[in-house]
């Protein structure tokens, strides 16, 4: 009896203040009435708090004993405000009314390396609509951003190719966590497609220098893909194309959508249709299916499932310098991607942003006689917290990142031959980082952090401090600047090889960029300059002689890039106009001394026009690319030095047009496209023979260029069971 006493005196202050705990409620809003989400709002001295939902409301219990306490709701860019109150709380709602700070930190953007398309900066400079409706991209997300500055198109790969650096060198995200292929399988010479179609996303941002704390892995620069929060409503979408057919079903739920799509490709009709610059003894078939689930959790967060699975095959008779005049190489891929990311408001002004990939890309190549299989299994993981109220001036997120990667290869050198070799390695690799945005005056905002990674596979470290300052000079312009340190671990090719041994490559960005935006207007311009360190090389005979590979590289990128982007001066015509100049040499990969990389041009240009026919609900899309010539090695006459071959300048004229109409009472878009109109015979480089000709001494070649003369591409696109279609009175928007 005694101890049950002892028990319920020990017991009775909880007991009393569970009995006392008092709830407090209310709304946040702006000076113009609007709500205001993710306000944080708690009871200063104590514990108790919480984030404003997605219609400015609060509701939290506090256990706090009787008195006088003070309730503040805070939000970054906006001034702190207070409330005083008594406990017991009082039955009506509170409310609160948040004015914006001066010049606050949302409206001073740091735009030093950044092309952003999303609805936080209307200052875009391309938008998923862009990416659909680029003349000459055939909605391919890289070919899109391959026509902004700081790129340089590389007709043979396809890729992402930024400031000088390798298509390895630029990295994509998608929802934060990183993609260990982005693109779709492809043999050399050959084109990749980016995997992700341009409808996933609500908005991109592109850095082509001294991006945030929160990305690594990228020497050169990072696409971030956002992918859309839940579908606007239930739709079901139709696809047939000249090399395509596709369909697609999304059910929309009150706090849940669901899509899912299937697409089968098959280049058959088409290659036998239109003139082909290579043979095609299989041409490029496949089949893609993707799966998307959005859930809203309580009122302000969203849990996102992404799967997809593709496979392709091809076979490709290539010309080639040999006596055979041909090569002929297959291929045969399949990949499977799951990316799940869950973000929700905490308490006390923090947010959380989390995820999980899974990866498995299996790749199968057959050039010749030669058979090579390449296998890579990734799972990524990755977490965030975020404090947008810690002051009201600026912000804090710390996070982690971790990779566990797993990749082999099966080489056998002779199809008939039974002898193989199989290298591999596996990694585990671990990442910190802490970023804050801040204002130190009303116009100067800033943002510093640093980034920390541990590679298990190369038993090494290094640390990456990153910093970026914008000045607002006038109410439409802008002077930002940004300079960090990168790393890097070198390609998967040369880790299966010599992983021990290496370290992380290194690069060191300095960008410094002026912007001027208007209604409708924008103008960019910004210097840059990179310097890289440790650079792996190997010696080019001996490719697979781990001893002949060390870190010894190094190089330089600087250049200029201008971006003029008008929506305004004419009625219904939108375009930009891109310039890039590129100065860069490096020592890397086999290369014997220092020199111009094959892959960068000196000159960029591009001009990306769209203009709207109401009349003919039509809209005309143009795009007109220029490259200065590329270098390459000359094998023939290796006394002009080494990369001292200027190849032809790379020219293009793409057109396509969107057609909107409706088909059986349903939305449809009919699109036609034709890239390289002129059909100008582009050249990308040179393949040599392996022996000298005995008539003449000299090695044969034969030029590397595009597998058509032209691509046509011919599309109808129905929306059914749409309760909102988009007119087709109004321009695409």
């Amino acid at each position: 009896m005694k101890r049950l006493l002892f028990l319920l005196l020990l017991l009775l202050p909880v007991l009393t203040a569970r009995a006392q705990s008092a709830t407090l409620r209310g709304t946040v809003r702006d000076a113009a009435g609007q709500p205001l989400p993710g306000v944080n709002v708690f009871l200063r001295g104590t514990f108790d708090g919480t984030s404003t939902d997605s219609v400015g409301g609060f509701r939290f219990e506090t256990g706090a004993a009787p008195g006088s306490y003070v309730l503040q709701a805070s939000l970054l860019g906006f001034i702190t405000s207070e409330q005083p109150l008594t406990l017991p709380a009082p039955a009506a709602p509170l409310s609160f009314v948040l004015r914006s700070s001066p010049h606050a930190l949302g409206s001073v953007v740091i735009t030093a390396g950044a092309f952003e398309a999303s609805d936080e900066h209307r200052s875009a400079a391309l938008t998923t609509r862009d990416i659909q409706t680029t003349a000459g991209a055939l909605a391919d997300v890289a070919a899109a951003f391959n026509t902004l500055p700081g790129t340089t198109r590389v007709g043979e790969d396809g890729m992402l190719f930024v400031r000088g650096g390798a298509a390895a060198e630029t990295k994509v995200y998608l929802d934060g966590l990183p993609v260990q292929n982005p693109y779709n399988a492809t043999v050399a010479a050959v084109p990749a497609r980016g995997r992700f179609s341009p409808t996933l996303f609500k908005g991109t941002v592109f850095s082509t220098g001294g991006y945030s704390a929160l990305y690594g892995q990228a020497l050169s620069g990072v696409l971030l893909l956002h992918s859309t929060d839940l579908a606007p409503e239930t739709q079901t979408g139709l696809s047939a194309t000249s090399v395509f057919l596709g369909a697609s079903r999304t059910k929309r739920w009150e706090r849940t959508s669901l899509a899912l799509t299937a697409d089968y490709t098959n280049l058959a009709p088409y290659a036998a249709l239109l003139p082909q610059n290579v043979r095609w003894d299989q041409a490029p078939r496949g089949l893609a299916t993707s799966v998307a689930l959005q859930h809203r959790t309580g009122a302000a967060g969203m849990l996102k499932v992404y799967g997809t699975w593709n496979g392709q095959q091809l076979q490709i008779g290539q010309p080639s310098p040999e006596p055979a005049g041909t090569q002929t190489v297959g291929l045969r891929s399949g990949n499977a991607y799951l990316n799940t990311t869950f973000r929700s408001p905490l308490r006390r002004g923090w947010s959380l942003q989390s995820g999980l990939a899974l990866s498995r890309d299996d790749q199968r190549l057959r050039p010749d006689s030669v058979r090579l299989r390449t296998l890579e299994q990734a799972l990524t993981a990755r977490v965030v917290l975020i404090n947008d109220s810690a002051a009201a001036r600026f912000n804090v997120k710390v996070g982690a990142e971790g990779l566990v990667q797993q990749v082999s290869q099966t080489v056998q050198p002779h199809a008939a031959q039974a002898l193989t070799y199989r290298p591999e390695f596996r990694e585990k690799r671990l990442a910190g980082f802490v970023e804050s945005d801040f204002q130190l005056f009303n116009r100067l905002a800033g943002r510093v952090g640093a980034r920390a990674e541990y590679s298990g596979l190369l038993g090494r470290w290094n640390a990456a401090p990153r910093l970026a300052l914008a000045y607002q000079t006038t109410d439409n312009s802008s002077v930002s600047g940004a300079y960090g340190h990168f790393y890097q671990t070198p390609d998967n090719n040369l880790l299966l090889v010599a992983a021990p041994q290496l370290r992380f490559e290194q690069a060191r960005h300095a960008v410094l960029t002026y912007q001027y935006t208007r209604a409708g207007q924008l103008l960019q311009v910004e210097a840059y300059h990179k310097t890289y360190r440790q650079l792996t090389r190997f010696d080019g005979l001996n490719p697979r002689n781990p001893r002949a590979f060390d870190n010894g590289g190094a190089g330089y990128a600087r250049g200029v890039d201008v971006l003029w982007r008008d929506r305004k001066t004419v009625k219904y015509l939108e375009y930009y106009l891109s310039y890039g100049f590129l100065d860069t040499r490096r020592q890397y990969r086999q290369d014997p001394v220092a020199a111009v990389p094959t892959f960068a041009a000196r000159h960029n240009v591009s001009l990306v026009t769209k203009y709207w026919v109401p009349a003919l609900h039509t809209q005309f899309g143009a795009t007109a690319s220029y490259g200065s010539p590329r270098r390459y090695h000359d094998l023939n006459h290796p006394e002009a030095g080494y990369n001292q071959g200027r190849l032809p300048s790379y020219q293009d004229l793409s057109l396509n047009a969107s057609y909107l109409t409706r088909l059986f009472g349903q939305f449809t878009v009919v699109h036609a496209a034709v890239t390289n109109v002129l059909a100008r015979p582009n050249v990308f480089g040179y393949r040599y023979a392996t022996q000298p000709a005995a008539a003449t001494g000299q090695l044969n070649r034969v030029a590397i260029g595009p597998t058509a003369p032209r691509m046509v591409f011919l599309g109808v696109f129905v929306s059914i069971n749409k309760q909102n279609p988009a007119s087709v009175n109004e321009r695409p928007e």
